[in-house]
């Protein structure tokens, strides 16, 4: 009767009648034999089903499909056409579905039980949230936070005690941070703010009667309360959580058949060494930081020892781990071998939740992803390699042995590098020098070209594949900043038609976003156009010696020759760029010799989360001796840092003046030094990254 049984049913009766040849019915009348039943039926001496088990049987000339719960039969319904008919839920548009000609072969003493370790599973896929039918059938959730109240999912300090309300009248309700009240998190000790959370937390189970689960938890930065009463329970419970478990008890004491979430995120991570989350509170622990070029318990040992040490207090664990590189979504990033163990890893832990942070949007090897995560999180023990081999098989079809090569190479060429640490905001240039070499770049464009040959004339084959080779594609084009003037392309095509296909093809495949801070695929290519024309401009300063009068602190292996090399930074900070921490920029270029010099220009980026900035002005000097400068102009910045600037974006400061004979020019970015009061990083160093100049 249930509307979600139902639904499974007919699917069932639509599978078995593709299957077989024959037409098959859902129907309530038991009369006919054979049938197949489902519904929350029970053997002969089998115990009450829990209520997340799923069962299947043979008896006699009846097949029961069965479970402790609607949504446990109908995870029965599709476990049993994966696992006894072989049909394969691949995406939402593909699916295997094998034929058999006498008959579907059935054991007479088929019996299945199994009950999933893990009871909430949730993959933030597109795939999944936009289509609640393939997630039923791959058995994971179709919303990101199942039974949380809308509106306090997750960072939910800022929601409750809105700073625009109450920093103003009540500094003393917000972070003390060196001697100053700010708003980046609340101070957990103060009376007022706990209550308004709870009249907060109130209203909310009032206008969302049918939730579950509140998240009362930190904002996205460190910023935490250091006031004397916040920092005696940090010092006692050596850590910040213990303010925050203290506050969320609090809360939660307030609302006994409501559950609690909070976060064990960054500064929150370690547990405290006396107090307890209550019963009804659940710690999200978050591994935000761990490299994932291996396992988490071999290359993230201090979150290891966190997770251990909160399982080791609380039954209610629930874990927001992370899979793709959400600075470039498309990158290569071969962390497929680390999944099965850290899920294994985090079952271990008592983690009945885990919420695998995939890009949400289309990302490499997207739907390959989504599939081995969605089966993990079903099933732990499975099989990685063979999961992978069912995925590309069914999904690539012919070509489908050489996607699974480029997943190997990719793999094996980054563990080769036992430093590299694989990272969530990294960038594809930290690979230049070994997975990512020209070499390694030209043999993973090759086994594409391979694919594409492999399955003819099968259109939408080659869109998979196509779609599959983005990321080969992003990492030659960034590779290929370094050398736009090249005649020496990285496999069969220039750099133009790279791009136009990279073009084409997020285009046909509705891919729009290149990173979580919404740079648009549109917005990429725009700027990748600009750096290929900004390359053909005649510079007199290429190549000529870089005096740096500040200290970099990061990227471009702080060469100061990064700034007359040739090569162009892009979106990200990694390549090609000069990062400054807390300092302005400032450096000399040697032309050579005097030469008639009447612009100048060089390149400024901005990525506002990551705390880096614009600076505030660029001035340009000049100087025939390198002793000797005059001015030769200040240019502005066009877009003054505010709440709604551009997160990422890249500024040319270009200066025009009268012919002057130089041999010498000096510029300095203006810094703006720390983040302002109203940045989530307040009062932290702000960065600014330098790349190019030119002089004309």
């Amino acid at each position: 009767s249930n509307d979600q049984v139902r639904r499974a049913g007919d699917d069932l009766a639509d599978y078995l009648s593709q299957v077989s040849g024959v037409t098959i019915e859902l129907t309530s009348d038991t009369s006919h034999h054979p049938l197949i039943k489902i519904g929350q039926y029970y053997k002969a001496n089998m115990n009450l089903l829990e209520s997340n088990t799923v069962a299947y049987w043979v008896d006699a000339d009846e097949v029961i499909i069965s479970g402790g719960s609607d949504q446990s039969i109908t995870n029965s319904v599709y476990a049993f056409l994966e696992n006894e008919i072989g049909v394969e839920f691949l995406a939402p548009d593909a699916e295997f579905i094998p034929t058999f000609k006498k008959g579907i072969p059935l054991p007479s003493n088929l019996a299945y039980t199994y009950s999933p370790p893990i009871d909430v599973r949730t993959v933030h896929s597109e795939l999944f949230y936009s289509n609640p039918e393939f997630a039923n059938k791959r058995r994971v959730s179709s919303k990101g936070f199942p039974g949380y109240a809308e509106g306090a999912r997750v960072h939910t300090f800022h929601r409750f005690v809105p700073a625009a309300d109450y920093y103003k009248s009540h500094p003393e309700y917000f972070a003390l941070r060196n001697g100053k009240r700010i708003t980046t998190q609340l101070c957990l000790t103060n009376e007022a703010v706990l209550e308004i959370v709870k009249s907060r937390v109130g209203d909310l189970i009032k206008s969302d009667p049918n939730a579950k689960v509140i998240s009362v938890s930190q904002d996205d930065n460190t910023q935490y309360c250091q006031c004397d009463q916040c920092e005696a329970i940090h010092t006692r419970e050596e850590s910040p959580a213990g303010s925050m478990i203290n506050f969320v008890n609090e809360v939660a004491s307030a609302f006994p058949d409501i559950r609690i979430s909070t976060l064990a995120y960054q500064y929150t991570r370690k547990a405290p060494e006396h107090i307890r989350p209550a019963t009804n509170v659940i710690v999200t622990l978050c591994s935000i930081e761990c490299d994932r070029s291996a396992p988490i318990n071999e290359n993230c040992k201090a979150f290891t020892d966190d997770l251990v040490a909160w399982s080791n207090i609380t039954l209610n664990i629930r874990i927001w781990d992370y899979t793709t590189q959400f600075t470039n979504f498309l990158a290569p990033f071969p962390n497929i071998r680390t999944l099965k163990a850290n899920i294994e890893l985090f079952v271990r832990n008592n983690a009945k939740w885990i919420f695998e942070q995939h890009s949400r949007n289309p990302s490499e090897l997207f739907e390959l992803r989504s599939y081995v995560l969605a089966q993990l999180l079903w099933d732990p023990s499975q099989d990685l390699d063979s999961l992978i081999t069912r995925f590309t098989n069914a999904y690539y079809e012919e070509a489908g042995v050489k996607v699974q090569d480029y997943i190997t190479s990719v793999h094996d060429a980054m563990e080769q590098d036992s430093n590299f640490f694989l990272f969530l905001y990294g960038d594809p240039a930290q690979g230049f020098d070994t997975w990512l070499s020209r070499d390694q770049l030209t043999y993973y464009d090759g086994l594409f070209d391979d694919a594409e040959e492999l399955v003819g004339d099968k259109p939408d084959i080659v869109d998979r594949i196509r779609a599959a080779r983005l990321s080969v594609d992003f990492a030659i084009l960034e590779y290929g900043r370094k050398e736009f003037s090249s005649d020496n392309p990285i496999g069969d095509l220039p750099l133009l038609d790279r791009l136009k296909r990279f073009n084409n093809t997020t285009s046909e495949q509705g891919i729009t976003a290149m990173n979580e801070i919404r740079l648009t695929v549109e917005e990429y290519v725009a700027s990748y156009l600009a750096g290929i024309e900004r390359s053909k401009v005649s510079n007199l300063a290429q190549g000529g010696e870089v005096t740096l009068l500040t200290k970099p602190k990061k990227y471009a292996n702080e060469d100061p020759q990064t700034l007359t090399d040739g090569a162009l930074g892009g979106l990200n900070f990694y390549s090609n760029w000069l990062g400054f921490e807390g300092e302005h920029a400032e450096a000399v270029i040697d032309l050579g010799s005097i030469k008639a010099v009447s612009k100048s220009t060089t390149a400024f980026l901005q990525v506002t989360n990551h705390i880096v900035f614009f600076p505030k002005k660029v001035t340009f000097y000049g100087s025939e001796d390198g002793v000797n400068y005059k001015l030769l102009g200040e240019v502005d910045n066009r877009t003054p840092l505010d709440a709604s600037s551009k997160i990422n974006d890249i500024q040319f400061f270009e200066l025009e003046f009268k012919e002057s004979k130089l041999r010498y020019i000096k510029v300095k970015g203006e810094s703006l030094l720390k983040a302002p009061d109203w940045h989530n990083a307040s009062g932290l160093p702000a960065w600014i990254f330098i790349d190019e100049l030119m002089v004309s």
